[in-house]
């Protein structure tokens, strides 16, 4: 049985898909060059202490692992949409921990909602 998809839902489901693939490698690819931010600046120190490495080197493989959800939004919208919301709960929680940024946690967690809801609506479209 096929179940007939409202197009206007349709369409809230294209821009979400497609808002949560850009928007992951965008901000990946600028961990590379931070023309948008330093984003350094929101590591939680706490954290970075307990870094092998510097939380510069860490922004890289953080901007890798964005690129690669970003494009698992593309591929795999279930999935891939899952990742970002699970990406940007964990990001909300070192912000909140950290004390820092508390305002970036919030809208992180808001975009967490709209990611996983992307995954609830990818499930009954794709």
């Amino acid at each position: 049985m096929e179940t007939t998809i409202n197009p206007s839902l349709r369409g809230v489901y294209t821009l979400l898909k497609y808002t949560f693939a850009i928007v992951p490698i965008v901000a990946g690819l600028d961990k590379f060059t931070n023309i948008l931010t330093r984003w350094d600046h929101y590591l939680n120190p706490a954290l970075t202490g307990m870094l092998p490495f510097s939380g510069h080197t860490f922004m890289y493989l953080v901007g890798i692992i964005e690129i690669i959800a970003g494009i698992l939004v593309l591929i795999k919208p279930v999935t891939g949409t899952l990742i970002v919301s699970a990406w940007l709960v964990l990001i909300a929680l070192s912000l909140i921990t950290g004390g820092n940024y508390l305002d970036v946690a919030v809208r992180d967690l808001v975009m967490a909602i709209s990611a996983f809801s992307a995954s609830r609506l990818a499930r009954l479209i794709e």
